[in-house]
C-alpha cells in the first residue's frame, strides 16, 4: 500500500486544502502527518515544540511519515519541515510527490501575521523567507511535480494535481 500522492510544501502552500480537494475528487481519504503526530502525542505541534523541543518533534514526524507511507493509500500531506529529514527524503524518492510551491509574501498572507505555528513566531514574513530558502532545494529534490500556488484558487491547484495523477495512471 502507498499513497496516491504525497503533498509537500511550506506553511501556507495549501497542502491541507488542496489535499482534501484532491481526495474528494478521487474518492479517497486524506491524511495529514501533522494531525497524526498531534493525535499520537495528545498535544498540538506548538505545545510539542515548546515542551519537548524541535528535535523530539522531528523524530516523531519522521516516524509518522514512514508509517503513513506504508499504511495510507489515499492523499497524504506532510508537515512543512518533514523534508528536513534525510530518511524521509529517501522514502519520498519512490513516491508521487507534488510540491505546492508558494512565495513568502503569499504564504504570509495565508497563514496570517500572527501565526501560531512554532517556527513562524516573531516576524512571520522573515521566518517564511528563511524557511523557504532552506527547504526549497529539499522540496525540489523529492518532487515529481511542482505546482506554483501563488495567485491561484485552491480548486485550480486541485485540478492540476488530479490531471497530473490521471496522466500518471494512463
Amino acid at each position: 500500500m502507498a499513497p496516491i500522492v504525497v503533498l509537500v510544501g511550506a506553511p501556507g502552500s495549501g497542502k491541507s486544502t488542496v489535499g482534501q480537494g484532491v481526495a474528494d475528487q478521487l474518492g479517497v481519504t486524506f491524511r495529514d502527518t501533522d494531525a497524526d503526530v498531534e493525535r499520537t502525542v495528545g498535544r498540538s505541534i506548538s505545545d510539542q515544540f515548546v515542551q519537548d523541543g524541535e528535535a523530539v518533534f522531528r523524530a516523531r514526524e519522521e516516524e509518522a511519515v514512514a508509517s503513513a507511507l506504508i499504511q495510507h493509500d489515499g492523499v497524504l500531506s506532510l508537515g512543512g519541515g518533514a523534508v528536513l529529514s534525510a530518511a524521509t527524503r529517501a522514502l519520498l524518492i519512490s513516491q508521487p510527490v507534488v510540491w505546492l510551491q508558494v512565495s513568502a509574501s503569499e504564504a504570509s498572507k495565508r497563514v496570517g501575521l500572527a501565526a501560531s505555528r512554532p517556527l513562524l513566531m516573531g516576524n512571520v514574513r522573515s521566518r517564511l523567507v528563511a524557511l523557504l530558502a532552506e527547504r526549497a532545494p529539499l522540496y525540489a529534490e523529492v518532487a515529481s511535480l511542482t505546482v506554483d500556488t501563488d495567485g491561484r484558487e485552491p480548486t485550480d491547484v486541485v485540478d492540476v494535481v488530479v490531471q497530473w495523477l490521471n496522466g500518471q495512471a494512463s
